[in-house]
């Protein structure tokens, strides 16, 4: 018995359509991304990061409501909420509410050490 399978032999010509057709993709592949890269760009009419840093702001909005309000009121308004905080969480609940929060705190606590009770 012979060799039934032949290779077909790839002739020259042939050869030269591929490396036409693969240069002719790779450069209309390349075409887009140069397109691509220019439209990265910011629009001239925008504002660089770096000067809208060193703006001094003479206004801002309400942490609460959002509204507008001058720099002073905002100052006051900061002081006022920070001086809330300052307040115990003990101070704002009752002391049921209280007692239940730490007797919930310690069976935590012993969950951890006793897994199974």
């Amino acid at each position: 018995m012979g060799n039934d399978c032949q290779i077909p032999k790839v002739r020259p010509r042939n050869w030269e359509k591929l490396r036409a057709i693969a240069c002719t993709l790779l450069l209309w592949g390349q075409m887009p991304i140069s397109a691509l890269s220019a439209q990265s760009l910011p629009p001239p009419e925008d504002t660089p990061d770096e000067v809208l840093r060193t703006e001094i702001y003479t206004s801002a909005r309400s942490p609460v409501d959002g509204k507008l309000m001058t720099a002073a009121e905002y100052v006051e308004l900061r002081e006022d909420l920070t001086a809330a905080v300052e307040v115990p969480p003990e101070a704002q609940v009752s002391p049921k509410v209280a007692e239940v929060i730490r007797l919930l705190k310690l069976r935590a606590f012993l969950k951890r050490i006793l897994p199974f009770f």
